[in-house]
C-alpha cells in the first residue's frame, strides 16, 4: 500500500496527500481532506460498489500473490518487481492526466522517507515473512495496522486524541492477535520470526501515514503525483539494496513471474487508482471499510488455493482483531443541538 493507497487503515491510505484512516497496506489514522484528482468529477462507468468489491479482492489476494512470488524469487526481488509494476501503472496514469512531478527538493526528501515506511520496508517484510508463515496469517497481521496507529496515538506520535472507546478497541484488537497466535498454547507451532516481520510491516504503515500527514500536507502537488513519485523512490531504494542481498535469478518461472507482476500492477498500481475514485465519490469513511474484507479474502484464498491449514483460533481471532480495529476508527455520535423556540 502507498501513502494514498491504503485506506485500509483505514492505511493501509493517502491537504495534499490523503492519508487513509487505518487496514489495512493497509492503516490507521484519520484521513485528511482529499485533494481533487483530475477527472474525479466525471461520473464513473462502474458503480462504486463494484469497484469497492474489486479493491477488496485485489488487496485480499495480494498475500497469496506474495506467497507464490517467493516460490520463484527472493523476497527483495519480489518487492522490486512489485514496485516496478506499480510505478509503471501510476506513471501511465500521471501521463494521461497530465500530472506534474513535485518540484521542491524538500518534498522529494519527505517522499523518500514515506517510500521507505510505506513501501520498501513493509513490502519487503511481508515477502520475507511469507517464507515461513502462511499467507492467511500475513493477511490477518496486516489487519492490525489500525491498532498500531491507535497505539502510536497513545504515545503522542499522532495528533489523534485517544478516547475510551478507541482505547477499548485497542485492547480488544490485541486480544484478537493473541487469539490468532494461540497464546494459551505457548505459541506452539508458530514461527516467531516470520510473524514478527509481518507485524512489524503492519506497524510500518501507520508510522508512514503519520509522517506523510505531518510533512506533505499543502505541498501543492496532487495525491496521484505524490504517490507516483513515492513509488518511484521506493523502487530506487529496493533496486539499490537487492543486489547486496541476492544474486540474479537463474530463470523467470512463469507462475511466480505473473504473480509478482499482478501484485504490482493490480495490488500496488490499479488499487491506488480505484481507491482515489472511491474516496472522491463516497468519502474516506466508507472507502476505508475495505480494510475489514482484506483478511477474510486473504484467509479464504490461502485455504482454497494454497491448501493452507486453518485452526479454529485463526478466524475467531481475526474477527476479534477486526472488531477492535473498527472500534479504534469509530467516533462517538455528537448529540444534535435542541432548536430553540
Amino acid at each position: 500500500m502507498t501513502a494514498a493507497a491504503a485506506t485500509t487503515d483505514p492505511d493501509p491510505v493517502p491537504s495534499t496527500a490523503t492519508v487513509p484512516p487505518a487496514p489495512t497496506q493497509s492503516s490507521t489514522t484519520a484521513a485528511s481532506t482529499p485533494v481533487s484528482v483530475p477527472g474525479a468529477a466525471r461520473r464513473p462507468a462502474l458503480d462504486w460498489r463494484i469497484r469497492f468489491g474489486a479493491l477488496s479482492l485485489i488487496w485480499g489476494f495480494s498475500f497469496l500473490l506474495i506467497k507464490v512470488g517467493t516460490e520463484g524469487y527472493a523476497p527483495f526481488q519480489v518487492t522490486l518487481g512489485r514496485l516496478l509494476s506499480g510505478t509503471a501503472v501510476l506513471a501511465v496514469a500521471m501521463v494521461v492526466r497530465r500530472e506534474r512531478l513535485p518540484r521542491t527538493a524538500r518534498t522529494w526528501g519527505h517522499l523518500a522517507v514515506a517510500a521507505f515506511f510505506l513501501n520498501a520496508l513493509p513490502f519487503s517484510l511481508f515477502a520475507y515473512s511469507e517464507l515461513t508463515i502462511p499467507s492467511t496469517l500475513a493477511g490477518i497481521c496486516n489487519a492490525t495496522s489500525p491498532l498500531w496507529g491507535m497505539a502510536l496515538s497513545l504515545v503522542a506520535l499522532s495528533e489523534d486524541r485517544p478516547t475510551r472507546r478507541r482505547v477499548a478497541g485497542l485492547g480488544l484488537g490485541f486480544l484478537g492477535v493473541l487469539t490468532v497466535l494461540g497464546a494459551w498454547q505457548g505459541f506452539s507451532g508458530l514461527d516467531f520470526s516470520g510473524t514478527a516481520m509481518a507485524l512489524l510491516a503492519s506497524l510500518s504503515y501507520p508510522i508512514g501515514w503519520i509522517y506523510v500527514r505531518r510533512t506533505l500536507a499543502g505541498s501543492g502537488s496532487s495525491t496521484l503525483a505524490l504517490t507516483g513519485s513515492q513509488l518511484f523512490l521506493g523502487t530506487v531504494q529496493i533496486a539499490l539494496v537487492t543486489p547486496l542481498f541476492t544474486s540474479a535469478p537463474e530463470g523467470f518461472p512463469l507462475l511466480p513471474t505473473l504473480a509478482v507482476v499482478a501484485l504490482g500492477a493490480l495490488g500496488t498500481g490499479l488499487a491506488v487508482l480505484l481507491q482515489y475514485g472511491l474516496v472522491q465519490e463516497v468519502g474516506p469513511t466508507t472507502a476505508q471499510m475495505v480494510t475489514y474484507f482484506i483478511p477474510v479474502i486473504a484467509t479464504a484464498a490461502g485455504v482454497a488455493l494454497l491448501g493452507e491449514q486453518l485452526s479454529w483460533n485463526t478466524p475467531v481471532g481475526a474477527l476479534i482483531v477486526l472488531a477492535g480495529a473498527a472500534l479504534t476508527q469509530s467516533r462517538a455520535r455528537t448529540p444534535r443541538p435542541t432548536p430553540r423556540p
